[in-house]
């Protein structure tokens, strides 16, 4: 029997609108709904692969709020930290979605539901059970008092020995990038799991170079500074040395939500002690197969599937 690993993140979920057909979004006239937000995703990923998985967030009380705590309870997701809040609607957004799979996403979150969330919310006892702590830059953007309840909750991680990821996640829809460094910056320090793409790190850092990406990552001291580049693959950077590992070769109809699969992979590898290029593989195995199924995380894979693709198990198909 495997041991039981648990991981808790904090942040907004949402009614997501699926265009039914591809192109610009002021050309489609029917959506699908459907539930998304990143840590949410975050949160099913772990859970579907095994993990027992809290999610901390607020939703407003009405249908929309009431379609997403049971679609999360339904995937297994500790909602016990969940609550409805009075004359705040639930936040949606519609997603535009291109040919190749990529696309864009239009908010209408403000004001959100979990800015109604205190400092007082957070407690010791959120922890027990907990091994991993993963926060993103959306929760942070969404108001500048998010940012004291992330640093009470990194105090408490780091006074409990609980490993802190962070997937900056950049919506600059919603701040300004020097907001978001500044944010960042403040908490890179108390990060042993950095879980960024490229272009983010790029961005955040203005660095360019592996070389220099480094020295901005060991200038905060952090253990794993992970690097996600699409379909292209990954590489950790860990003690003095990068891993690399390619991606997968799959038909994308749907990219949202695959950052947020891998972050789940890479955590439940690391839970598991995978060794790092086995960690890599397997979160990108994860994070690949999300995007084959439109939705923001209803191609999250389930442990066989993963493995399956990556060749650790073959199923059979009769």
């Amino acid at each position: 029997m495997p041991k039981e690993f648990g991981v808790l993140t904090i942040g907004d979920a949402m009614i997501t609108m699926n265009p039914s057909s591809t192109g610009p979004m002021k050309y489609v006239t029917q959506f699908e709904r459907k539930v998304g937000g990143a840590e949410m995703n975050f949160a099913i990923g772990c859970a579907r692969l095994g993990l027992n998985s809290k999610w901390i967030s607020r939703l407003g009380k009405d249908e929309f709020g009431r379609v997403i705590y049971n679609f999360a309870r339904g995937e297994g997701v500790d909602v016990s930290s969940v609550d409805f809040v009075e004359g705040i609607p639930t936040s949606v957004n519609f997603k535009e979605i291109h040919a190749d799979g990529s696309g864009k996403t239009f908010y209408y979150r403000d004001p959100s539901p979990i800015s109604f969330l205190s400092e007082e919310d957070i407690t010791e006892e959120l922890f027990e059970g907990i091994h991993v702590v993963h926060l993103t830059g959306v929760y942070l953007a969404l108001r500048e008092q998010n940012m004291a309840i992330a640093q009470k909750i990194l105090a408490i991680a780091k006074r409990k020995d609980i490993l802190v990821s962070f997937d900056p996640n950049i919506r600059l829809k919603l701040w300004t990038i020097e907001k978001a460094r500044e944010a960042y910056e403040t908490i890179f320090s108390d990060v042993d799991i950095l879980l960024t793409g490229l272009d983010e790190i790029q961005m955040i850092s203005n660095k360019q170079t592996l070389e220099e990406l480094v020295e901005y990552a060991e200038r905060f001291k952090i253990r794993d500074f992970v690097i996600k580049d699409g379909d292209k693959g990954s590489m950790l950077y860990r003690e003095g040395r990068w891993i690399k590992a390619p991606g997968f070769s799959v038909t994308p109809v749907d990219t949202v939500g695959a950052g947020d699969g891998f972050d789940a992979g890479y955590i439940y590898g690391t839970l598991n002690q995978f060794d790092e290029e086995s960690l890599l593989r397997f979160a990108n195995g994860v994070g690949a197969l999300v995007t084959t199924v439109t939705g923001d995380n209803e191609g999250l894979p389930y442990l066989e599937e993963v493995e399956n693709l990556i060749g650790n198990i073959k199923s059979v198909e009769r």
